[in-house]
């Protein structure tokens, strides 16, 4: 039993990928169904949502915090899904909204910038030209959009266990890798990683009903008590305190709410 994230640059199999690799292990592939469960719980227009996951941040983004909110409601869905467990996600994030999940299988497939430009030419009707001017544009909203977020860009290696490149190694041969790697033990479900993945999501949850009027809110979770920390005057430190409480108190898991106020810098 496990979670596998594959993050992919566009036009490179990395869906194809998935999807074999899912069929192989006997796991459920999942991808813009996050987006629609998501969609539906928080009535936002899918597009609204694929677009803040895979655009680059506008500077209305950083006034209203838009972008934060449709995220919020993502990771809180991605993760409900994860309690599933045997499942094969792929598309931006998954690699994020793991960030401190153990036994994760973080997976980066990349292809020759040559490979892609072929595809798209030919699935997009589009020059050669044109082509690697839409890929480098895909591509560099991607690195923002991570940054913006994260501070990480999403291509770094190190945020991954396997980087494959698959031009080479084909489909096949990539579906065969991951999933004999797949089977070690550091990336099967326990016990441990089951609670951790609970408490992540009950915070997930907590910051989506707070996202609105707390887009700073800094939330965490440890055995069901939910650490929120906001930046404020001391002078603001009960009402803020006695707000988010009964915002988060009554959510599914929920022991007990801390709140912290960070004093504004002068």
């Amino acid at each position: 039993m496990g979670i596998i994230t594959i993050s992919r640059g566009s036009y490179s199999r990395g869906m194809k990928i998935a999807e074999k690799l899912s069929e192989k292990l006997g796991y459920e592939c999942v991808s813009r169904e996050i987006l629609l469960k998501a969609s539906k719980d928080f009535n936002i227009p899918e597009v609204a949502l694929s677009q803040a996951i895979q655009n680059a941040p506008s500077f209305l983004d950083h006034l209203k915090h838009g972008k934060k909110k449709y995220i919020a409601f993502i990771r809180k869905t991605f993760l409900e899904y994860l309690q599933r467990d045997n499942i094969v996600y792929h598309g931006m994030a998954g690699h994020f909204f793991t960030t401190g999940l153990s036994n994760v299988f973080k997976v980066r497939i990349t292809a020759d910038l040559e490979y892609r430009i072929k595809v798209v030419m030919k699935r997009e009707n589009v020059s050669q030209e044109e082509a690697k001017k839409l890929l480098e544009d895909l591509d560099e909203a991607r690195r923002k959009w991570s940054m913006y977020l994260y501070g990480i860009d999403t291509r770094t290696p190190y945020l991954y266990d396997v980087v494959l490149h698959v031009d080479c190694l084909q489909v096949e041969g990539a579906v065969d890798l991951l999933y004999n790697i797949s089977k070690n033990k550091c990336f099967q479900t326990t016990t441990e990683s089951t609670k951790k993945l609970n408490d992540m999501l009950i915070a997930a949850n907590a910051y989506s009903v707070i996202v609105n009027k707390f887009p700073d809110a800094n939330v965490k979770c440890k055995d069901g008590v939910v650490l929120v920390s906001v930046e404020s005057s001391l002078s603001a430190e009960k009402k803020l305190s006695k707000n988010l409480t009964k915002l988060i108190k009554d959510l599914d898991g929920v022991k007990e709410v801390k709140t912290y106020v960070i004093p504004f810098e002068t």
